[in-house]
């Protein structure tokens, strides 16, 4: 594994010899912006690999993406590798059809120590909620970012992250009314706390939300990256443009279903993946979370 290759995969060309908070936030944006958020491995027949080598091969060799114990995993190698200093932290996401945080640790994220301060750097969330720059671990504090409003809140040693949503606009009408636009307001997006985490303890994790029928990865193939000015997804059949704070506080989002056909060459053109196998979207609704575990 070299860092250079890596940096070559996210087009980063600054320097990483001072180890201050615009070069972090430089790494993370050239990260979400190259290295799509993804689980179609799943769906191509294939598994989803915990270790390290094989995270870096299929992300930077392979030019693929990954989900959060893939992306973090790998971005906390290149932060460490630099010279930051980095602690694994395990996150329980929200799941807003049931408002209620998952059962159990099923997201992996990353502090960084820089400056007597704590940051949270997620690389690995995607859709909307993507954070574009590290946070400042401070409870209640408003931190605006081009995605939107988020901020942190502390209860009792655990902290809650939140992002507030601004009004969408969505010129097809008939597409948006039948595919769940969130409306504006608060977004609870998970929960962690500080306790440091080793690798290991995401394996069982990795396997459970690649095998189990209530996991939102396997009733759903999903694809998403950050752009410069937003977000494109495909779930399923469905693709997803946004641009963010399209005017007046308000974010420009058209929705297009794509025919089988059309799914390889958009993975191709807007996500820049190519696929050793063929994939089989899919977009069902979710059972329970509960049933995960």
């Amino acid at each position: 594994m070299d860092i250079k290759e890596y940096f070559a995969r996210t087009s980063y060309q600054g320097s990483y010899n001072k180890l201050d908070l615009a070069t972090l936030t430089d790494i993370l944006q050239h990260h979400i912006r190259a290295v799509p958020f993804e689980n179609l491995s799943i769906h191509c027949g294939e598994c989803v690999e915990l270790d390290l080598e094989a995270a870096y091969n299929k992300i930077v060799r392979k030019k693929r993406g990954g989900w959060c114990m893939e992306n973090n995993q790998l971005l906390s190698w290149v932060l460490k590798t630099v010279g930051y200093d980095v602690t694994l932290l395990g996150a329980k996401v929200y799941v807003p059809e049931y408002d209620m945080y998952a059962p159990a640790m099923d997201h992996l994220l990353l502090k960084v120590v820089l400056g007597g301060k704590s940051y949270i750097v997620d690389g690995a969330f995607g859709m909307a909620c993507q954070m574009w720059e590290p946070m400042e671990l401070i409870s209640g504090t408003d931190q605006p970012q081009t995605p939107g409003v988020f901020r942190f809140l502390e209860k009792s040693g655990v902290w809650y992250l939140e992002k507030v949503k601004r009004r969408q606009y969505t010129p097809d009408q008939s597409v948006s009314a039948s595919h769940n636009l969130e409306e504006e307001g608060c977004r609870p997006i998970y929960l962690f706390t500080l306790q440091p985490r080793d690798i290991e303890e995401f394996r069982a994790c990795n396997t459970r939300l690649q095998t189990k029928h209530a996991s939102l990865f396997v009733s759903k193939s999903i694809c998403s990256l950050q752009t410069t000015n937003g977000i494109r997804a495909l779930v399923g059949w469905k693709f997803t443009e946004m641009k963010y704070n399209y005017k007046d506080n308000m974010d420009l989002v058209e929705i297009r279903i794509l025919a089988d056909e059309e799914i390889e060459k958009t993975l191709k053109e807007k996500f820049s993946i190519t696929l050793d196998n063929k994939l089989v979207p899919i977009n069902r609704s979710r059972p329970h979370p509960s049933e995960l575990f």
